[in-house]
Protein backbone atom coordinates (compact mmCIF):
# COMPACT_ATOMS: atom_id res chain seq x y z
CA UNK A 1 0.00 0.00 0.00
CA UNK A 2 1.33 3.28 -0.99
CA UNK A 3 1.61 5.89 1.94
CA UNK A 4 -0.44 9.17 1.62
CA UNK A 5 0.58 12.01 -0.43
CA UNK A 6 0.87 14.81 2.01
CA UNK A 7 -1.81 18.09 1.82
CA UNK A 8 0.63 20.28 3.18
CA UNK A 9 4.23 20.93 2.93
CA UNK A 10 7.69 22.03 5.06
CA UNK A 11 7.16 25.87 5.87
CA UNK A 12 3.44 26.45 5.00
CA UNK A 13 1.56 28.27 7.88
CA UNK A 14 -1.31 25.71 9.26
CA UNK A 15 -4.02 26.27 12.15
CA UNK A 16 -5.54 23.47 14.33
CA UNK A 17 -8.95 22.32 13.23
CA UNK A 18 -10.24 22.25 16.75
CA UNK A 19 -7.77 23.88 19.07
CA UNK A 20 -6.68 27.73 19.30
CA UNK A 21 -3.58 27.14 17.93
CA UNK A 22 -1.69 27.84 14.53
CA UNK A 23 2.08 26.78 13.62
CA UNK A 24 4.97 26.61 10.31
CA UNK A 25 5.51 22.84 9.59
CA UNK A 26 8.87 21.74 9.76
CA UNK A 27 8.66 17.81 9.06
CA UNK A 28 6.44 15.43 8.09
CA UNK A 29 5.80 11.79 8.64
CA UNK A 30 3.90 9.67 5.73
CA UNK A 31 1.92 8.00 8.77
CA UNK A 32 2.00 8.18 12.16
CA UNK A 33 5.11 7.85 13.95
CA UNK A 34 4.62 8.21 17.87
CA UNK A 35 4.51 6.27 20.45
CA UNK A 36 1.06 4.24 21.16
CA UNK A 37 0.60 5.92 25.02
CA UNK A 38 0.59 9.27 23.04
CA UNK A 39 -1.90 8.28 20.32
CA UNK A 40 -4.13 6.55 23.43
CA UNK A 41 -3.77 9.87 25.69
CA UNK A 42 -6.07 11.45 22.90
CA UNK A 43 -9.61 11.12 23.95
CA UNK A 44 -11.64 8.60 21.72
CA UNK A 45 -14.14 10.74 20.32
CA UNK A 46 -10.93 13.37 18.80
CA UNK A 47 -8.20 10.90 18.52
CA UNK A 48 -7.16 10.61 14.40
CA UNK A 49 -6.44 7.98 12.26
CA UNK A 50 -2.84 6.78 11.73
CA UNK A 51 -2.96 6.46 8.30
CA UNK A 52 -2.11 9.91 7.34
CA UNK A 53 0.22 12.18 7.67
CA UNK A 54 1.42 14.03 10.09
CA UNK A 55 2.87 17.20 10.99
CA UNK A 56 5.79 18.17 13.15
CA UNK A 57 4.64 22.25 14.01
CA UNK A 58 6.45 25.49 15.30
CA UNK A 59 3.74 25.96 17.07
CA UNK A 60 2.05 28.82 19.30
CA UNK A 61 -1.29 30.14 21.05
CA UNK A 62 -1.93 32.85 23.23
CA UNK A 63 0.08 31.83 26.12
CA UNK A 64 2.98 29.57 24.89
CA UNK A 65 5.17 28.38 21.68
CA UNK A 66 5.99 25.17 21.73
CA UNK A 67 6.65 22.16 19.08
CA UNK A 68 3.17 19.98 18.06
CA UNK A 69 2.85 16.77 16.80
CA UNK A 70 -0.75 17.14 14.44
CA UNK A 71 -2.59 14.44 11.92
CA UNK A 72 -3.58 16.08 9.06
CA UNK A 73 -6.95 16.03 9.48
CA UNK A 74 -7.07 18.20 12.21
CA UNK A 75 -4.83 21.21 10.32
CA UNK A 76 -6.08 23.96 8.27
CA UNK A 77 -4.33 26.18 6.34
CA UNK A 78 -4.20 29.38 7.90
CA UNK A 79 -4.99 32.38 5.89
CA UNK A 80 -3.98 35.43 8.08
CA UNK A 81 -0.87 35.65 6.45
CA UNK A 82 1.40 36.44 9.27
CA UNK A 83 4.66 34.87 10.71
CA UNK A 84 4.49 32.26 13.94
CA UNK A 85 6.23 33.88 16.50
CA UNK A 86 7.88 31.18 18.13
CA UNK A 87 11.47 31.24 18.80
CA UNK A 88 12.89 28.60 16.60
CA UNK A 89 11.51 29.76 12.94
CA UNK A 90 14.85 31.37 12.63
CA UNK A 91 16.83 28.29 13.32
CA UNK A 92 15.15 26.28 11.03
CA UNK A 93 13.81 28.99 8.42
CA UNK A 94 15.70 31.45 6.53
CA UNK A 95 13.03 33.86 5.13
CA UNK A 96 8.94 34.43 5.81
CA UNK A 97 7.60 35.09 2.41
CA UNK A 98 4.19 35.36 0.88
CA UNK A 99 2.78 33.58 4.06
CA UNK A 100 5.40 30.87 3.75
CA UNK A 101 8.66 30.29 5.34
CA UNK A 102 11.44 29.15 3.38
CA UNK A 103 13.98 26.54 4.77
CA UNK A 104 17.63 27.11 5.74
CA UNK A 105 19.73 25.76 2.86
CA UNK A 106 21.99 23.54 5.66
CA UNK A 107 18.26 22.55 6.65
CA UNK A 108 16.64 20.91 2.75
CA UNK A 109 16.76 17.49 2.47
Amino acid sequence: MDAPVARFCIGQVVRHRAFAFRGVIFDVDPQFSNTEEWWRSIPDEIRPRKDQPFYHLLAENDQNAYVAYVSEQNLLPDESGEPVGHPQTGVIFEAFENGEYRLHPHNSH
